[in-house]
């Protein structure tokens, strides 16, 4: 089954950008998200029109947040990535006259309804800045040693 990590890219990419002291460039981008530049570009872009990130041309330039990390929240993200499917499963669709697959999908969709809408409100409860404390929670729990390490990753 193949899923779609770009939330969980995203949001990681965001943490660390939040921890550097000038712009990331796209390429260092990509190999913290295990992808290439172009994408990254692609995905920065929707980020930088909701004003949650902003870009430098040229010599230092780069990625930068450009957004209160305590006022944006995961749904947020989630949207100005074009809301990507939120499940990986779904139903069949080969024989729209049967009312056994007409039964089947009717509960179905009604289950995806309402886990979508489950999940789209606990992500709109989590900020950036909450997953930032606990990033760094976790970061003081390993020791100063490895919190450098992150840094420089």
């Amino acid at each position: 089954m193949k899923y779609d990590s770009r939330l969980s890219g995203v949001l990681h990419v965001l943490l660390h950008m939040a921890e550097m002291d000038g712009p990331v460039t796209s390429e260092k981008l990509a190999q913290v998200m295990g992808t290439n530049p172009v994408v990254v570009r692609r995905i920065m872009a929707g980020l930088r029109e909701q004003g949650y990130v902003r870009s430098e041309k040229g010599h230092g330039g780069g990625w930068t947040i450009a957004c209160d990390l305590s006022q944006v929240t995961l749904r947020d993200v989630y949207t100005a990535l074009g809301c990507p499917s939120l499940l990986a499963i779904g139903h069949r669709t080969d024989n729209p006259e049967c009312l056994v697959e007409q039964a089947v999908n009717a509960s179905l969709d009604q289950a995806f309804r309402e886990a979508e809408t489950l999940l789209l409100s606990r992500l709109g409860d989590v900020t950036l800045a909450a997953l930032s404390a606990d990033f760094h929670q976790r970061l003081v729990a390993r020791g100063a040693t490895q919190a450098m390490e992150h840094k420089a990753s």
